[in-house]
């Protein structure tokens, strides 16, 4: 798969002092976002990484800006909202699942690192997977008022009561 929102780093291009990236995504990289998360589109999306090294690997920490375009799951009427999310990733030297006989993963505890794919790091890729997580699974526009339509097949089953039968035949 090609990503949408590609910003590949080498790793031997980095050196052992803290490197900053800058990230925006042009209309064609935020197309492609919008059809790939399937919401109505991507406004627009910056990000600022700190990419710190360290002996078994590198640190990335940022924070993104987004304004994404929704449809209400109400009314389906597009709803604009502004996201920011910071995040942090963690990138082994080593693939730390191949290392590893037995991996413990800790729910509450930091995430694995990620591995090293062919020397690179693509920082777009880490950018569009945290624009996603921080996504409104349900987004609402502020005036969407929900009515419940009641059809037959809504409606409460009526309960056949054993003197209901009973009382029909007594009428007969």
């Amino acid at each position: 798969m090609t990503p949408e929102f590609s910003r590949p780093i080498p790793v031997d291009r980095i050196g052992p002092r803290k490197k900053r990236f800058n990230l925006v995504a042009d209309l064609a990289e935020r197309t492609a976002l919008a059809a790939r998360y399937d919401i109505l589109g991507v406004n627009s999306l910056l990000a600022e990484i700190f990419i710190h090294p360290f002996s078994k690997g590198y640190r990335l920490q940022g924070r993104l800006t987004a304004e994404v375009v929704q449809a209400c799951v109400v009314t389906l009427e597009p709803v604009i909202a502004s996201v920011t999310e910071e995040f942090e990733v963690t990138f082994a030297k080593t693939d730390p699942l191949v290392e590893a006989r037995e991996v413990d993963l800790d729910p509450y505890g930091d995430d694995p690192p990620e591995p090293i794919l062919n020397g690179e790091i693509d920082l777009g890729e880490v950018v569009s997977e945290h624009l996603a997580l921080a996504l409104d699974p349900f987004p609402r526009a502020a005036d969407a008022v929900f009515s419940a339509i009641e059809t037959d097949e809504m409606a409460e089953p009526v309960k056949a009561s054993p003197f209901a039968a009973l009382a029909a035949l007594k009428k007969k």
